[in-house]
Parts: structure tokens; sequence; C-alpha cells
């Protein structure tokens, strides 16, 4: 088991800034807004050596207006419960507030290495402030600025000495990274919770409860990949605030970080023009894809409602309609393993090889069968065909004239190599070369 660092405190005292400063990038969204962050939020730092993980959580709060205070105070509590060490954070600027008691006390309980450490100090007037800080009980506090960086060294010396092994192991080298996208509200927390059975991500019925792109091992019923939970992908006329618009942003990276997106669907509203932009982004960037529609209990069935409702979609998405579509209820968790299944089916078909002599004996009889049509008298022979060492499924046919071959026929040699090899949900090329 790795060490794992847990920063904690109130709201808006640099607990992102200072995750992003461990980890050497912008990977939580720091705000000067309270309550940015909600989520646990992982991360992978190190120092002289030394691997651990990083948790960012939320601002931990009582009485505030934030609707999310209950949901973050129980992330909170989750986080440390998880970690070996906790960094308790507090901010000079504002200086000892009672909740500071509250927070340190409780932190206290959980008898595990808990470090003090004073934010934004950057000269020595405010290094003298700091002393107010005694009055928590505690004998050591570390001063430092999460923005600079100053001061951290000291604080990582001492916390990468008390760790119990100096053994790191990363849970997610080497697995496959299945992300859920989709507009707003449509239930990706929710499906992410009922995968897990944990309410891991903050689930309300406001759109854009989720901000960051969490990550989360999923470990159950012989399958072993990252969940990725994205915040809402809106049109950009419609993201109106810088916070929004850094969530939209991460929701693209982790996308295209991604091997697998399912895009979920509220079943609702329907297939709208969103769902298509988040598509066209997966397909774009040569990922599996997975349709999830989700709320199917909440539709008022007929003999053919599924049938009618997967056949619009396939309209939409046409002329790339290899794609599973599933009916599901996150929230009462039907059909939510088949998804599971499903992804993981096309995780494979993405990383599927082919052998030269098997593309060339099933597919070179069907191309002498329907064979390109002619051009101003001139013939395409394809004499060769084999697939290319690429992470994703791409083709290249060898042939004599590859400018004749027009984008029609394209599309048939695509079809005929996914019915003959099975690529439902994954993007594939096919190029045609000189020979």
């Amino acid at each position: 088991m790795s060490n794992i660092v847990a920063i904690v405190g109130r709201p808006n005292v640099g607990k992102s800034t200072l995750f992003n400063r461990l980890l050497e990038r912008r990977e939580a969204i720091v705000d000067s807004t309270a309550g940015v962050t909600r989520d646990r939020h992982y991360g992978k730092s190190d120092w002289n050596g030394v691997d651990f993980t990083v948790i960012d959580t939320g601002g931990y709060d009582v009485g505030s207006d934030d609707i999310f205070e209950e949901e973050i105070r129980k992330q909170v509590q989750l986080a440390v419960d998880e970690a070996t060490s906790i960094i308790f954070m507090v901010n000079v600027e504002e200086g000892l507030q009672d909740i500071d008691h509250e927070i340190y006390n409780l932190l206290r309980k959980a008898n595990k290495p808990l470090y003090l450490v004073v934010n934004k100090v950057d000269s020595a007037k405010e290094m003298l402030a700091a002393t107010e800080f005694y009055q928590l009980g505690v004998e050591k506090y570390y001063t430092l600025s999460s923005a600079t960086g100053s001061g951290t060294g000291e604080l990582l010396d001492d916390l990468v000495a008390d760790f119990p092994t100096t053994e790191y192991k990363d849970p997610f080298e080497g697995l496959p990274k299945i992300t859920i996208a989709g507009r707003p509200n449509v239930g990706k927390s929710t499906l992410t919770n009922a995968l897990l059975d944990d309410n891991r991500n903050i689930v309300t019925d406001i759109a854009g409860t989720t901000r960051d792109s969490i990550e989360t091992l999923y470990n159950k019923f012989g399958h072993e990949f990252v969940l990725v939970d994205t915040a809402g992908m809106r049109r950009k006329s419609k993201v109106s605030e810088d916070l929004e618009f850094y969530s939209v942003m991460r929701s693209i990276r982790a996308i295209e970080h991604s091997d697998v997106v399912i895009i979920m669907v509220d079943a609702t509203l329907g297939w709208e023009s969103q769902d298509m932009n988040i598509f066209s982004l997966a397909q774009k960037n040569r990922k599996g894809i997975v349709i999830v529609v989700n709320k199917w209990d909440l539709v008022e069935k007929e003999t053919n409602t599924m049938r009618d409702f997967e056949n619009k979609i396939k309209e939409k998405i046409a002329q790339f309609n290899d794609v599973p579509i599933l009916f599901v209820s996150a929230l009462t968790k039907q059909r939510i393993l088949k998804a599971v299944e499903t992804a993981m089916m096309v995780y494979e078909n993405r990383k599927k090889r082919i052998k030269t002599s098997k593309l060339n004996e099933i597919l070179l009889p069907i191309i002498e069968q329907t064979p390109p049509p002619a051009i101003k008298g001139k013939y395409v022979k394809i004499k060769y065909i084999t697939q290319l060492p690429t992470p994703v499924p791409q083709f290249a046919f060898f042939c004599n004239l590859p400018q004749y071959v027009k984008e029609p026929y394209r599309r048939f040699i695509e079809n005929q190599l996914r019915k003959q090899f099975d690529f439902t949900g994954v993007p594939i090329d096919v190029y045609f070369r000189q020979k």
C-alpha cells in the first residue's frame, strides 16, 4: 500500500494550489471563489525519490450557505480515513477561525501524522502573524506559500521521513481508462457511485455539481480499470463563468487521455446537439465509444420505444454507427453492469490485432469479387493488406493506383473489416498506399 497524504482545511485556504504544486501541474481547478473543489481528487507526487499519493479535498465548513456543505464534509472524512498522513491547512490572511479548532480536533481523533500548514506566508510580517496558530495546541507548524512554493521543502522533508514505508505502487498503472462524459445532470456521478457501490462523488439535482474529472479504481466482477467521472459539458455559448470553462476543459482532457468513452444521454431529453459534439470529440480522438441512455425508468414505453430511440441515435451518428447503445437507470442500477461489460468489450476491440495472413486470406477474395470502380479506364488492383502498428486499429491496403480509390469504396472496406473482425464501438482508419 502506498502512502497517501490528504490535504484538509476550510474553503479557500489554498488546498488545491498546494495540490497542484505537489503534482507540478494544474490538475485541480483553482479559483478565488470558495468551495470550488467538492469531490476527493487524487494525484501522484514525489520528494527526494519517494513517491506518494496526494488527495485534494473540498473546503470543510459548518453553517455556510453552500448546499454541498454536508456532502463535502463526508468526502473530507472519507479522505481522512483513507490517508496515512494529513496536512491541515490554514490561512494566515484570515487568521485563526473557530472552525479551525473544530477541524483540528476532528483530525487529531484520526491518530495519524498531522501537519499544520499556515499558507500565504510571503514575508516576515506574515511569519509573525502565524504565531497565532500556536493556540491550537501544536508544538510545530509549517509556514509556506503554496502559490510560489516557498517553504514547502521543510514540510515535505518531515512528511516523507515519517512515512511508514517508502514503497509506492500506482494502482492505475497499465490499466484501461474508461471515462463517463455527457451533458450536465445526465447522471454521470450517479452511475459512478452505483458501479462502485459507494458515494464516491457528490450527487445532486443541480447541474454542474461535479467540477473536476475524478479518477477511481474499479475492481469488481473480474474487471479492473480506471473509472473517470467528468464535469457536464455544455456548448461554449452556454458557458458563462471561468469555473465551468475549466471544468469543461478538464472533461475534454479526460476524454483525450481515455481508452473508452461512455457517453451518457438523458432519456427524457433525447439525443441533442451537444451529445453529438461529445460523440464527435471521442471519435476524432479515436476512442472506443459506448452510448448509455440513462433514466430509462422515467420514460413511458410502448412496444418499439427502445428500438425507435436507438434508430434515431444511429441516424444522427451515421456514418460511424457501429456503436453499442444501452438503456439503463443509474438510480435503480438497472443494466449498469452491462455497461461495464460492454465498455471492456469495446476496449478489447480497440487493441485488437489481426494477423496479416488472416487479413489477406479473408479480405482479398471479397475485394476480388467487389473491386473498386474503374475511373477513366483505370483499374485499381489491391494486392496486399496489413494492420499498422498503432495504438488504435488502422489498416493499409497496398494497390497500384491509390489516388483513384474514392470515399464510398473506403466505407465499403471499413464495413467489411467490421463485419469480418468485429470492431464494434471503435473508430478504424483505412489507408490506400502505393504498391
